[in-house]
């Protein structure tokens, strides 16, 4: 990969986390844009027929696989000396060059990508591309949307195992045909939004029956929202289980300031929180539609205080109680992102905590569940395995060392029992650039104490 398009995260073996001198008290956080928007708009962006610019952009590990991924397809853009979070992108009108595509860990680019390429002969010309990515992104399925791309008239074939990358995606004379499919929204939100930001280069438009609920429609809406601002409309019934995108559409370049990361927000609230400290988040706009900002009312029912500002004070205040309360079950499907970082509260509360409705973080960058469920097992707290959850009773954890299974989320939740308990160490924490390459400095500056090892 081009080392600009990199995030340059330091490798580290190992780190040793102990608890602050003191909690945070009114530290100012600003997180970078959120990763579901970046690779989103980048994609769109490179589609696009004129130049965009994108400010606030995530620089991680996902979204330069995605500018690596662009740049192979020959989509053009630079990226502003003086700010690096802002990239001006060259559309190609919805026309890439063949070519071998490596996508590293970065599931969304798996599950956008294809329908994109497949629709590249819109504008008559033929080309070819191979996908492939990382072990884990290979073991994670793309099957159901592999499928329903076919039905819809795309040339996409398995190099290797069947239901799994590497795969081909030929694009022929006059695109794909289009029309109507009906598939499942239970494995993966990702699949519902492959299909949509492809479907208005479709000869006939493509209609999406769903014949089940979404988990986490609120990505679905937030590719929908996306798809608007670059002039694309879709019909959405009443009850979110019919999509239609009328034929003719074309993304037009824009203009566009990208959110913060939600989900990164949420760790170093739960930080404040589990600490007793107080942290306000500059950049979030509380009515947001990622669903990660759910994490709100979760932690005002383990006792924080939260108060939201809008307009030019746009921000986020949490305090953290004294104790945090326990005693309750909830279901985090539509925000499961949250899964981990509730786990990792959990010990410390004043009475068990049951997570449920997250089945389908098993096929994450790890199987979540089971591996939050060792992670705590090892640490010495009881802890409960359900097909679509946990159960996490409070205890006083003990020092040990700790994998973090390749998974941003895991490491970074991880840390939060580290700010409570010295001693904690965490292998291979670098994959934090994943999503937040500065996790560790920015911990630091909030009073954790990190000592890196070999």
């Amino acid at each position: 990969m081009d080392p600009v398009l990199t995030c340059n995260q330091e490798a580290i073996g190992e780190v040793e986390l102990q608890p602050p001198p003191h909690a945070p008290s009114g530290a100012t956080i600003m997180v970078p844009g959120s990763k579901s928007y970046t690779n989103r708009a980048l994609l769109l962006a490179a589609m696009a027929e004129g130049t965009t610019v994108l400010r606030n952009i995530l620089r991680s590990d996902d979204s330069a696989w995605c500018l690596d991924v662009l740049t192979r397809l020959s989509v053009k853009f630079t990226i502003d000396p003086a700010d690096p979070t802002t990239l001006v992108v060259e559309g190609t009108a919805g026309h890439f060059t063949s070519a071998s595509l490596y996508m590293g860990a970065a599931g969304t680019i798996a599950r956008f990508l294809p329908g994109l390429l497949a629709v590249n002969g819109v504008r008559g010309a033929a080309a070819a591309w191979t996908l492939d990515g990382s072990r884990r992104l290979r073991e994670r399925p793309i099957a159901p949307l592999v499928e329903a791309w076919r039905q819809l008239g795309a040339h996409i074939r398995y190099v290797g195992p069947e239901g799994m990358l590497p795969i081909e995606v030929l694009s022929l004379t006059g695109g794909i045909r289009g029309g109507e499919v009906t598939m499942s929204g239970a494995v993966s939100s990702q699949f519902i939004s492959g299909l949509l930001l492809a479907a208005p280069y479709a000869r006939e438009g493509v209609t999406i029956c769903l014949s089940d609920s979404i988990v986490q429609l609120a990505y679905v809406e937030m590719t929908i929202d996306l798809m608007r601002r670059f002039g694309v409309h879709v019909e959405v019934s009443d009850t979110f289980d019919r999509f239609h995108v009328a034929p003719g559409q074309r993304y037009l370049a824009q203009d566009i300031q990208l959110e913060s990361d939600a989900s990164t927000c949420g760790y170093f609230l739960a930080y404040a929180a589990v600490t007793g400290g107080h942290i306000h988040l500059a950049g979030l706009d509380p009515a947001t539609k990622q669903p990660d900002i759910g994490l709100l009312s979760i932690l005002e029912r383990m006792g924080c205080r939260v108060e939201c500002s809008e307009g030019a004070d746009e921000g986020i205040d949490l305090w953290g109680p004294q104790t945090l309360k326990g005693g309750f079950t909830v279901s985090l499907r539509e925000l499961s992102d949250q899964t981990l970082t509730i786990a990792a509260l959990a010990p410390f509360a004043d009475g068990p905590i049951t997570i449920t409705g997250v089945e389908h973080i098993r096929q994450h960058e790890c199987d979540r569940i089971r591996a939050m469920c060792e992670s705590l097992t090892r640490l010495g707290i009881e802890v409960d395995e359900y097909p679509d959850g946990l159960k996490i009773v409070p205890s006083r954890p003990q020092p040990a060392v700790l994998d973090t299974y390749d998974d941003h989320r895991m490491a970074m939740s991880l840390a939060l029992v580290g700010a409570k308990v010295g001693g904690i160490r965490l292998r291979d924490p670098g994959c934090v650039a994943k999503t937040c390459p500065d996790y560790w400095e920015r911990m630091q500056q909030l009073g954790l104490i990190v000592r890196r090892l070999a």
